[in-house]
């Protein structure tokens, strides 16, 4: 039996790294790329380059078009950012309403934001696109910042609505009685437990906003105002010669997200975890 259970456990092991060969193996396939001569990209295709260079990050960072790649960078930390801050102060505030307070029409109103995450996004692109322009807000990030401070993401919503009522009540109980207003219920106790479902949502706000392409394409067509995956998508566009340096500024538009997960991985499966998704 120990046997058995040995040969079990290896076998494992061994489908997991054949997983994990299968799924690193074009990111690591992209960034050897990155590193060899244009010539050598599609004829070298071992993962060590026979010949290493750098100026596929040179010209990469030079940007297409006369705009540095790092504008790029810059545009989309700043989208990154409002996205973040929308997320977490809106999708907190309908969360403790749904989960702590008791109003009239409360239950429904849950139930129609749950079917909201059944709506596919397609649905809303043309009254949303015509609503943006008659608002004169096209080329600008307005169109995709600007909802995340009503809390339009149902999934962030119900998140921390399963957090928060693994508090217990008792605590909302005490503060009560020691003069906590509705307001500082909210601001000193609920808030401040919440921080692994609020990592959560923000670690899933920065990776999906940073790798939205369809949004960001839609409503900006001024390339000063290009984020990260537009960036890339011009670098496709170009001549065979960019080749090089759009897998070069591909490998460094994953380090941030990569550094995300990385430092925040604790508090992003203790959200999951804690949620009753699991």
């Amino acid at each position: 039996m120990a046997g058995k259970a040995r040969i079990n456990k290896i076998l494992r092991y061994v489908i997991v790294l054949v997983g994990a060969w299968i799924m690193l193996y074009p990111i690591l396939w992209m960034i050897s790329s990155s590193l060899k001569p244009l010539n050598l990209i599609f004829k070298d295709l071992s993962l060590i380059p026979s010949q290493l260079t750098l100026d596929n990050y040179i010209k990469g960072w030079k940007g297409s078009g006369g705009t540095s790649f790092g504008r790029y960078y810059i545009n989309s930390f700043v989208l990154v950012f409002f996205a973040m801050a929308g997320n977490a102060l809106s999708c907190s505030l309908a969360a403790f309403a749904f989960a702590r307070l008791r109003f009239k029409g409360k239950n429904i109103l849950f139930g129609l934001m749950m079917v909201t995450l059944m709506i596919p996004l397609h649905v809303l692109v043309i009254p949303q696109y015509i609503m943006f322009t008659k608002l004169h807000w096209m080329n600008t990030i307005l169109p995709i910042v600007v909802p995340k401070f009503f809390a339009t993401d149902a999934f962030f919503i119900f998140l921390m609505v399963q957090f928060i009522r693994g508090i217990p009540r008792d605590l909302d109980e005490a503060a009560t009685i020691d003069g906590c207003s509705v307001y500082m219920l909210f601001v000193k106790i609920i808030y401040p437990l919440m921080v692994p479902a609020l990592v959560t949502t923000l670690i899933f706000t920065f990776m999906w906003t940073w790798n939205d392409f369809f949004t960001q394409m839609l409503y900006t067509s001024n390339a000063d105002h290009f984020t990260v995956t537009l960036a890339l998508r011009m670098f496709m566009d170009a001549e065979e010669s960019a080749t090089g340096s759009f897998f070069a500024m591909s490998s460094l538009s994953l380090i941030p997200i990569f550094l995300m997960f990385l430092f925040f991985q604790k508090y992003l499966v203790e959200g999951i975890a804690t949620t009753g998704i699991k």
